[in-house]
């Protein structure tokens, strides 16, 4: 996926719950909280198969994980697979 197409997924999805592929295949669930031009930040929901992993609030005051957008080769919402 092109950087730009996921920038503007991510920015389109703000606030819901998504599902997102990185290159490397690993997988994060959760909500999108916050978008920037080279990361995405994900509150993770640790029901949904996301982290969960205590990362609530670090490294950007309660924004959850930064995913840099470059690595990300999918962004799915999660509400069409689970619900």
């Amino acid at each position: 996926m092109h950087p730009r197409e996921a920038y503007e997924l991510c920015c389109r999805h703000m606030g819901k719950k998504v599902r997102i592929v990185e290159t490397s295949g690993r997988r994060h669930v959760g909500t999108i909280t916050r978008v920037e031009r080279n990361m995405v930040w994900i509150m993770p929901e640790s029901g949904f198969g996301g982290l969960g992993l205590g990362f609530w609030g670090f490294g950007g005051g309660g924004l959850g994980i930064g995913i840099a957008i470059g690595a990300i080769a999918g962004i799915f919402l999660a509400n069409a697979f689970w619900w």
